[in-house]
């Protein structure tokens, strides 16, 4: 998409500054700027909320993309090492969000996203982008795996099918998908050393790639690369890790010469202990408002997605509208048509009543498909013998909702054997599980600990059973619980029932880990595998996320 920013008169911009309630001085300065003159913000939709609120997804998806393709706003997420990746977002408002689909179908780059001699934990899906080429009226995602090669899909709807346009040589890091208004397509990617790539009009090879920009020393590492041209000029949008936002604009095309002005640095953030919002893309609504969405690291749930107004100044550099010199918790909402539908909320109940598995749904790394079905139920069958749950193939993933959720499930585990562990877990690289173990005959419901990685994501431990209690019958209910606030005590609970109404707790509080080298957050995971001989399974036929 090529937008461009409104003009409008300055009178009726500053008229429209002070309407929304943000005093025009509410800006963030930038270094050498001209004085600002704020564009309007958005009001309110007929009928819609007067305002949002921060962070507007409190789920973790990071390094975001957005477009706005007609009247629907798309958005693009790093994954790692999760299966399928690249999940694309679909919102009417951009504030309410539900996920449509995956970009990358499965991560077909090596035995180790099989869990097959080698793993993926923090590989896979990086910083990546979405575009929309109208002249086919074709999505791309278009990302790099490992350092190592570039690897484009398409699609001509955002909720799939997607397929693997071409693979090209050149890894572009943190890239950035530019659909000039001429159709020729541009990549900006780099770290620190900024560079742009020219691709053929088909899309499939490079063309040129040149270096266009070096951060300065006193700036440090840029990466994270948005592409965009607006009212002719091309701009280049660019993090530094983890607590500034810079741009850098061109009036000669593509390939520069850039200059640079800072966006953002050390802003206070919407999540009370959360860090500052970066590392998002700009987008624009149907009507010339713009805004930023970027995440705020709120480990040990991930990384939050929040939004905020953008203005732009008379020469033309984009300024966060900022509430009492911070990232607002609150803004007025965007003013956008009535959408056609509600989104899919991304809490609620599954009973895995289809074939397929709904877009809320990853899998650690690719799972095996002939050892899963979906229809009645979820049937996991052991696809792995280990003792290790970081090695276990088909562990079923959910994000967490937050800032506390609850997920509980109901399993049929009659069909275990000897050997077998199943359950439901919060994972990350330190996690611990409530689920059943069957040995000897006998089957228990326990809680697990101390299922440990370390920066290498080697395991440093699989787990200590710290709490157990008989089950008899063929049915059980787990439930964990998780606060994911960050600064906070970040206690996950779990608890188990054989009624579905009355919850025991079952072991002591797990502290959920907030350091960041794992970059995702916490999942609720749906596991079975066997330590002993494959051919057991069990099945779920249901699992809510709920909400206090």
């Amino acid at each position: 998409m090529v937008p461009s920013w409104p003009q409008q008169p300055l009178s009726r911009r500053r008229a429209l500054t002070a309407a929304t309630g943000l005093a025009a001085g509410a800006v963030l300065p930038l270094a050498g700027a001209s004085p600002t003159t704020a564009l309007p913000l958005a009001g309110a939709a007929p009928g819609a909320a007067a305002t949002y609120t921060n962070p507007v997804i409190w789920q973790d998806f990071a390094d975001i993309d957005v477009i706005r393709v007609g009247d629907t706003f798309y958005a693009s997420a790093s994954t790692m090492h999760y299966s399928p990746g690249a999940p694309v977002l679909r919102s009417y408002d951009l504030v309410n969000w539900e996920i449509a689909g995956h970009s990358v179908p499965v991560l077909d780059f090596g035995a180790k996203y099989d869990l097959n001699g080698g793993r993926g934990y923090v590989r896979g899906i990086w910083a990546s982008s979405l575009a929309y080429r109208p002249s086919n009226r074709t999505f791309y995602w278009l990302g790099q795996i490992d350092f190592a090669k570039t690897y484009v899909y398409t699609a001509t709807a955002a909720e799939g099918p997607w397929s693997r346009l071409t693979t090209i040589g050149t890894a572009y890091y943190d890239a950035g998908l530019l659909v000039d208004t001429d159709d020729t397509l541009y990549v900006a990617y780099g770290n620190t050393t900024i560079n742009v790539a020219q691709l053929s009009p088909d899309g499939r090879t490079q063309v040129r790639t040149q270096q266009v920009f070096t951060a300065p020393s006193s700036v440090g590492t840029l990466e994270g690369s948005r592409f965009y041209k607006i009212n002719g000029q091309y701009y280049i949008f660019v993090t530094r890790p983890a607590n500034g936002q810079y741009i850098l604009k061109s009036s000669s095309g593509p390939f520069g010469p850039y200059t640079m002005r800072q966006v953002l640095l050390d802003l206070r953030g919407p999540v009370p202990g959360g860090g500052v919002p970066h590392q998002g893309g700009l987008v624009q609504t149907q009507n010339g408002a713009w805004y930023y969405l970027a995440f705020v690291d709120a480990y040990p749930g991930g990384r939050m997605p929040a939004l905020a107004p953008v203005t732009w100044t008379v020469d033309g550099w984009p300024v966060v509208q900022l509430v009492n010199g911070a990232w607002g918790t609150t803004y007025p909402s965007p003013a956008v048509p009535a959408p056609p539908r509600p989104v899919t909320p991304m809490t609620g109940v599954d009973t895995f009543n289809s074939p397929t598995l709904s877009p809320r749904w990853e899998w650690n790394h690719n799972p095996d498909n002939t050892k899963w079905s979906s229809g009645d139920g979820l049937t996991l069958r052991t696809a792995t013998v280990t003792n290790d749950l970081y090695w276990a193939r088909n562990t079923l993933t959910h994000r967490i909702q937050g800032p506390t959720s609850t997920a509980t499930v109901q399993l049929d585990h009659s069909a275990m054997r000897d050997g077998d562990r199943a359950g439901l877990a919060l994972l990350r690289d330190s996690s611990a599980w409530i689920g059943l173990k069957r040995d000897g005959g006998v089957t228990r419901v326990v809680m697990v600990g101390g299922l440990t990685m370390d920066t290498n994501w080697n395991t440093t431990g699989t787990g200590t059973e710290l709490a157990s209690a008989p089950v008899t019958g063929g049915r059980i209910w787990l439930r964990a619980s998780a606060d994911i606030r960050p600064g906070t005590g970040r206690p996950g609970t779990f608890s188990y029932s054989t009624d579905g109404t009355n919850f025991t707790r079952l072991g002591p509080d797990f502290t959920l880990g907030n350091d960041w080298r794992f970059f995702m957050g916490y999942r609720f995971a749906l596991f079975n595998h066997a330590t002993q001989a494959l051919g057991g399974a069990v099945r779920v036929t249901r699992f809510e996320l709920s909400t206090p």
